[in-house]
């Protein structure tokens, strides 16, 4: 699944397109070193695919490469974060 990024100032989303249908991520950046995911939308012909775990994965890829941490506002992400013990690392609060 390939999944894009896209930053315009402070905020900023992870999309993935799949069969013509959209799934995205959006976050804030709050400092160069934290980010909030505060959204995750899926459209209703990708429920079920993977597509918002592939999401919150590639979330915490970036995460673990830029050196930050993640601030799970989202509902979504923060029952995927509350699921993976080994995302702790960059989980904030």
């Amino acid at each position: 699944m390939q999944i894009s990024t896209s930053e315009t100032g402070s905020k900023g989303q992870y999309t993935v397109t799949l069969d013509g249908h959209v799934g995205e991520m959006t976050y804030s950046r709050a400092s160069p070193k934290l980010i909030i995911i505060d959204h995750t939308g899926v459209a209703d012909e990708l429920r079920g695919k993977g597509v918002g775990q592939a999401l919150a994965a590639h979330a915490i890829e970036e995460a673990r490469k830029g050196s930050w941490k993640i601030v799970p506002l989202c509902p979504f992400f923060k029952a995927q974060a509350l699921r993976h013990a080994e995302w702790a690392d960059v989980i904030s609060g």
